[in-house]
Formats: structure tokens, C-alpha cells, sequence
């Protein structure tokens, strides 16, 4: 069975240890190990989850297969109807089973209650996860590399849909 829940400050470790079991498969000749490293510590250490949730008011979903959390997703609002999808990803032993889009689903059903007319994300250029979302009726609106510092860059895709 699978449930899509509302994260808490609880479920924060349980999003570190996900995404240090899934970036390594999921940018595996993409992206360095270094930087690899260095993103994980930047983004996913506790401090920085927390204020992702609490400060930057990030609205973060678990999905739990079985009761056991398989993935992971975050978004917020970024400008006025505008929602940015700050975080999508499902352990690579679930995924194919349509828990990504079940999780994008999800989350476009609770912005379009609101007064939400489009959802954004960046999308590594080099990642399959770009076709993925275009799939699901995600547009390519422009490139854009990200400084993260440590001279590490995030080459990405802009994609948004509109809801």
C-alpha cells in the first residue's frame, strides 16, 4: 500500500538517509562524487532541512510503501500562483512503480486548491529525470547554472507546468 504524507521535523533524518542512498544511483556519472558529497552536506544536513521546513516554509511529503518511507518530495511557494518543486525522489528499488508521478499528482491536486497556476523545478540537463517530468507535461523554459559555491555549479533545466 502506499501512503503520500505531510513530512514533520521528525521525518528529517528519514529524508537525509534517503537521499544519501538515492543521489549516488541517481547523478551516478552526472555528477563528480565530490560534489556529490559536497551537495549532500550542503542540503540535506539536518540544520539545512529544518530550515528548508520551518524558515523557508518548504512543504515536505513522505511516501511510504508498506509503511516503510521509499521517497521524498519538497516545494514552496516562490512568487505569487507560482509553486517551486524543490525536491522529488523515490529509493531506485521502488522506482517504475509510478510513485514519482503519484507524488507529483499529489501535489499539483493541494496547490490547485489554492491559487496556484504553475509548478516549477529545476532539473539537472544531464539527468533521465528531465523526461520524466516532460512526461507529465513539464516545458523546458530555460537553462540556468547555480552556484552553489565551493566552485561546484548545478547545471540545470528550468521546467514548469501549468496547473
Amino acid at each position: 500500500m502506499i501512503n503520500i504524507r505531510l513530512a514533520n521535523e521528525k521525518d528529517l533524518s528519514t529524508v537525509e538517509q534517503l537521499a544519501r542512498e538515492i543521489w549516488p544511483v541517481a547523478y551516478d556519472g552526472i555528477v563528480p562524487p565530490q560534489q556529490l558529497d559536497y551537495m549532500l552536506d550542503l542540503i540535506y544536513n539536518n540544520e539545512a532541512l529544518r530550515n528548508q521546513l520551518l524558515v523557508q516554509q518548504h512543504t515536505f511529503l513522505m511516501v511510504e510503501q508498506d509503511g516503510k518511507p521509499v521517497g521524498f518530495a519538497a516545494y514552496s511557494t516562490v512568487a505569487p500562483g507560482v509553486s517551486k518543486l524543490h525536491k522529488l525522489y523515490v529509493h531506485q528499488s521502488t522506482q517504475g512503480q509510478g510513485l514519482g508521478k503519484k507524488l507529483v499528482d499529489h501535489i499539483i491536486a493541494q496547490l490547485q486548491q489554492g491559487s496556484f497556476h504553475t509548478l516549477r523545478l529545476n532539473v539537472n540537463r544531464y539527468n533521465k529525470a528531465r523526461f520524466f517530468y516532460e512526461k507529465l507535461g513539464f516545458i523546458i523554459m530555460k537553462e540556468e547554472d547555480v552556484d552553489i559555491g565551493s566552485g561546484y555549479f548545478m547545471i540545470d533545466y528550468v521546467m514548469e507546468k501549468k496547473l
